[in-house]
């Protein structure tokens, strides 16, 4: 099995393990600094998962493979979208186990509905940027063509998902916004 897609695996499953025992610790247990341990260990995750990069393409002198550039998109993600999936999570936990209020919910439309798909988009940017980073040093660190040829591939795919991102959510969200305007009662009149 090819390491690197075992890290990823790791990694993902890692998130996950240690986001629930975090809120598992700050909500059921009221251990907050129990709770802050395990949710500052999450960002370790992501370093091994670049050392695990970086020794397979540079020690290992292995020829990228898809799993080397999703374990590079994978990192730029966890970057860009980590801490507001984390924030996300912890309303619903604090909810259901905490007497939290209920979480907001995403707005369907409308000026607040634009303003949202344009933040997303801006973790995108984020996201591509990392993930390009991470693909042009290992392309420029490796400086063997024919080794890095499917890292290629993905600077392609982060573009191609970055463009479709931007045209089919805050383009068309504002577009929507322009033609329709403002459905809910509150909302000011559009100039």
């Amino acid at each position: 099995m090819n390491i690197v897609l075992v890290g990823i695996l790791i990694s993902e499953i890692g998130f996950w393990v240690l986001l629930g025992a975090g809120l598992v610790a700050r909500y059921l247990l009221r251990k907050n600094r129990l709770s802050a341990v395990l949710l500052l260990g999450m960002p370790v995750l992501d370093v091994v998962l670049l050392t695990l990069l970086t020794w397979d393409m540079l020690i290992n002198d292995a020829t990228a493979t898809f799993s080397h550039g999703l374990g590079a998109v994978y990192l730029g993600f966890t970057i860009a979208f980590g801490r507001s999936i984390i924030a996300r999570v912890d309303e619903w936990f604090a909810h259901r186990f905490a007497s939290g209020p209920r979480p907001a919910t995403i707005p369907k439309h409308g000026r607040q509905r634009v303003r949202h798909e344009w933040r997303e988009w801006g973790k995108m940017l984020v996201c591509a940027a990392i993930s390009v980073g991470v693909l042009g040093a290992i392309i420029l660190i490796v400086n063997d063509p024919a080794r890095t040829e499917e890292l290629y591939a993905w600077l392609a795919r982060v573009g191609v998902v970055t463009a479709a991102w931007f045209l089919g959510w805050p383009v068309w969200a504002s577009v929507e916004y322009l033609f329709k305007g403002d459905p809910s009662p509150q909302a000011e009149p559009h100039p």
